[in-house]
């Protein structure tokens, strides 16, 4: 890759780098946003040289947060990652279009850089109602959209040429793809040559990366920002070697994150880590016995057991 002006060719470059799919804190019952704990999570990522964060998204339980939390987590997600130079991207994604526009809005309103908007869930639509799905969001709203393309959770995938005719809108800028292949995402590239192509799935940020890809939306970063930030930077610069020993180090702690649906684990280990962001809300539960001994061997392992480790 080259060392210099790497991202120079996308459409916008400041979806390049680490972005952090940051948990959303919630008080000890579960009721509420701790947005005491949000800054204090918001800060160690910005320490850490994470490029940006992405609120509101399934890391953050997105799907049980009222409209009022929605307003509250963005709100205060934009205040404080502005504070550290963040991005800042909320989840904007729904399986009624009008509904995803509304909340394209109101991220708009708030402030926000960009809305992450997922593949519709549960009505499964044809490529063509995920063709009119997202041009209707980006006719609607002037915010640059993160297209997020998660098929194991939404039950349906963004095939390339639909995103080449999504591609037409300026509003189109990155692609956060957890559809997870090489041969897929080499297609989106060669038809959308100036997307930002970020990995949602962490064992892949490597080698998605290798082929084109500028980044990645993380969940291991909750934990290890410091090291995901390297590992994006160092493949940014051409600095395959060092990557490869960031890739090595995450990519074991990646697979024990996905033991139980995330975010149970993660906030599992977060707690461990003395980085307490309070309860998952059903229908999330907590994680078994087994996958705790896994994850606390996990973060043992990599030197992650205190806060100030990442």
């Amino acid at each position: 890759m080259p060392t210099s002006h790497p991202v120079s060719h996308l459409r916008d470059d400041r979806f390049a780098g680490a972005f952090t799919a940051i948990v959303t804190p919630f008080t000890e019952d579960g009721k509420a946003i701790d947005t005491g704990r949000l800054e204090a999570q918001i800060s160690r990522q910005a320490e850490a040289g994470i490029a940006g964060i992405v609120v509101a998204s399934a890391t953050g339980e997105s799907p049980t947060l009222s409209e009022a939390e929605y307003r509250t987590l963005v709100r205060s997600a934009v205040e404080m990652g502005k504070a550290h130079d963040l991005v800042v991207v909320a989840g904007t994604g729904s399986n009624s279009t009008a509904q995803a526009v509304e909340l394209q809005r109101i991220a708009m309103s708030l402030g926000t850089d960009a809305g992450l908007s997922v593949n519709p869930y549960y009505n499964k639509p044809t490529q063509e109602g995920l063709y009119a799905h997202f041009a209707t969001i980006a006719e609607s709203v002037e915010l640059p959209i993160m297209l997020g393309n998660d098929p194991a959770r939404t039950g349906v995938a963004l095939e390339p040429a639909t995103i080449e005719r999504l591609y037409e809108s300026p509003w189109l800028v990155s692609i956060m793809d957890v559809a997870g292949g090489a041969e897929l995402a080499s297609d989106v590239l060669a038809r959308c040559p100036g997307i930002a192509l970020l990995s949602g799935d962490d064992g892949s940020t490597l080698p998605l990366m290798s082929i084109g890809g500028v980044g990645c939306v993380s969940v291991v970063s909750n934990i290890a920002p410091r090291r995901t930030a390297a590992l994006c930077q160092a493949m940014l610069d051409g600095d395959l070697a060092t990557a490869c020993d960031r890739h090595a180090e995450l990519f074991l702690l990646a697979r024990i994150m996905s033991l139980e649906t995330n975010p149970i684990c993660v906030k599992a280990a977060m707690a461990m880590m003395h980085l307490d962001t309070g309860q998952v809300r059903l229908p999330m539960t907590q994680p078994t016995e087994a996958t705790k001994r896994a994850v606390h061997q996990a973060l043992e392992r990599a030197s992650l057991l205190e806060a100030t480790a990442c």
